[in-house]
């Protein structure tokens, strides 16, 4: 199984939970006696010969102003040749973001976690949400994925709390597991 993590980071704290999601993805392959063929790259560095060989795709971006980031935009918005072919039908997918917004609200989490959503979807990918039952889900966790504060009372960037990897690791078994009892 090819488990491919495609992020952008602005601040390298969407990169810290993408490591997290990939080492949660190899410890569930691992556990089942397989090989270990997770990677993770940038948006930016990612070609659809990249989402197309890959059986497990998890998208994850920062908030910019209430959604996702440009980069991964992009490289979705390239990604209609796919949709076109139906090349990504029945892949499955995970989402992660990151978020820094004042208070508790989320500035846009759950907004950048549903479009990521609505991109698998759109492509006839199954998708993979974040039950509650998971170890983090109380200080990351939301129904539609992964969703990891890194900013401070005021809004700006402060980092990735422990919490937010024990969630994120969770989060990248949960992904493999999942995608396991449907092969």
């Amino acid at each position: 199984m090819r488990v491919l993590i495609v992020f952008h980071s602005d601040y390298q704290h969407t990169q810290s939970v993408a490591d997290a999601v990939v080492a949660g993805a190899k410890a569930a392959l691992e556990d089942e006696g397989l090989p270990s063929l997770v990677s993770s790259k940038q948006a930016t560095d990612t070609s659809l010969e990249d989402l197309q060989s890959s059986d497990v795709l998890i998208f994850g971006s920062p908030v910019h102003m209430g959604s996702m980031a440009w980069q991964m935009k992009q490289l979705i918005d390239s990604g209609s040749k796919l949709w076109m072919a139906g090349s990504l039908e029945g892949k499955f997918g995970g989402v992660f973001a990151t978020y820094g917004g004042y208070g508790g609200a989320g500035g846009g989490v759950e907004q950048t976690l549903m479009s990521l959503h609505a991109n698998f979807l759109e492509q006839g990918m199954l998708v993979c949400g974040f039950p509650r039952s998971l170890s983090g889900f109380a200080d990351a966790g939301i129904h539609w994925g992964l969703a990891v504060r890194t900013g401070n009372d005021e809004g700006m960037p402060e980092g990735v709390a422990e919490s937010g990897l024990v969630a994120a690791r969770a989060y990248g078994t949960h992904v493999i597991e999942t995608a396991l009892r449907f092969k």
